[in-house]
């Protein structure tokens, strides 16, 4: 689900999949009109378009007054799902963020589940970025749920809670829809926690991999504990448009190796790129900008925990082949 700030984003992530995914099906939530009339005229060949209009019940619309837009998107999480499996009888159904970029297969995800019902991804904190105790020790952002009656008990409960308390804050162990999945392991039956470091690796914890390259794909490598996945998604986290033509790629207190911003950035903007002109054959007064202070310098990569813009025209950028 994402408006038309994140259209770019949802679509680079749609296409991603097109690119390594033969056999799935979207299903996006158009969170304003502009959204939904671009994604209606792209005609998408793996999507269905559904409006806030068909989506939105009295539940939904009786908080909705009382969240923000971003604890109003949290709220309805649970809700996009439950609508999915009753609307289309659906077998399971697979939320996912917006800001996700796939570089392989998800099905492995999939086999990993087996016979549960129930599918969860660990934030999986780097210890000097460890924010569990208020962010949640489990991360919205890949959350499958099969349409049984161990699926369904657990996905209930969720929207129920959420329904009932979603907010950007810290309270009685509750923070948005996130803080709710620290006990599924042993709430629910059918539950798995997903093992794949493939699978989920972002800016809170891509410091303790180093990527390889097999076959051309990337390979995440654990080097304490010595596993090694196929990198199937990367969640782009706080990944702005900034002004002035330039991107912020992660909120300062994450470094970032010239590996990781060569290997997975830089095919991120590219897919941002592509999916932006798709979109501008459709609607060209669309901005994907957002409201920051007044960046007019660039700090370089320095191997310091720094913030990264990167400044320029994207053809230029990549024509140049390097970070200024």
């Amino acid at each position: 689900m994402f408006n038309s700030a994140y259209l770019s984003r949802g679509l680079a992530m749609y296409y991603s999949l097109e690119d390594h995914c033969n056999d799935f099906h979207l299903y996006i939530f158009a969170f304003d009109n502009d959204c939904l009339t671009v994604l209606l005229n792209l005609k998408l060949k793996h999507a269905t378009i559904i409006s806030l209009k068909e989506f939105e019940d009295d539940e939904l619309l009786a908080v909705k007054p009382g969240r923000t837009s971003g604890e109003y998107c949290w709220t309805c999480t649970s809700s996009t799902i439950w609508y999915c499996l009753k609307t289309y009888a659906l077998d399971h159904c697979t939320y996912i963020d917006a800001d996700l970029l796939f570089f392989s297969n998800p099905k492995g995800i999939m086999d990993e589940m087996n016979e549960k019902s129930i599918l969860i991804t660990a934030h999986r904190y780097t210890a000097e970025h460890d924010q569990s105790a208020l962010s949640g020790y489990y991360c919205v952002q890949y959350i499958t749920f099969k349409n049984t009656a161990e699926g369904l008990t657990a996905l209930n409960w969720w929207r129920n809670a959420c329904l009932e308390w979603c907010y950007k804050r810290f309270e009685d162990g509750k923070f948005g829809d996130q803080k709710y999945l620290d006990d599924w392991t042993t709430r629910f039956k059918g539950v798995h926690e997903l093992a794949n470091i493939g699978a989920g690796v972002a800016p809170w914890n891509v410091q303790q991999y180093d990527l390889l390259h097999k076959a051309n794909k990337i390979q995440v490598l654990d080097t304490t504990f010595l596993k090694e996945d196929e990198l199937i998604f990367y969640h782009f986290h706080d990944f702005r448009y900034c002004i002035k033509k330039s991107f912020r790629l992660t909120a300062e207190q994450y470094y970032l190796s010239k590996a990781v911003i060569k290997d997975i950035y830089k095919p991120y903007i590219k897919a941002l790129v592509a999916a932006e002109n798709k979109i501008r054959t459709i609607n060209k007064e669309i901005t994907f900008h957002e409201p920051l202070l007044n960046f007019d310098w660039i700090k370089r990569v320095t191997g310091r925990r720094v913030t990264f813009i990167f400044k320029g025209y994207y053809r230029n950028y990549y024509k140049k082949r390097k970070l200024i």
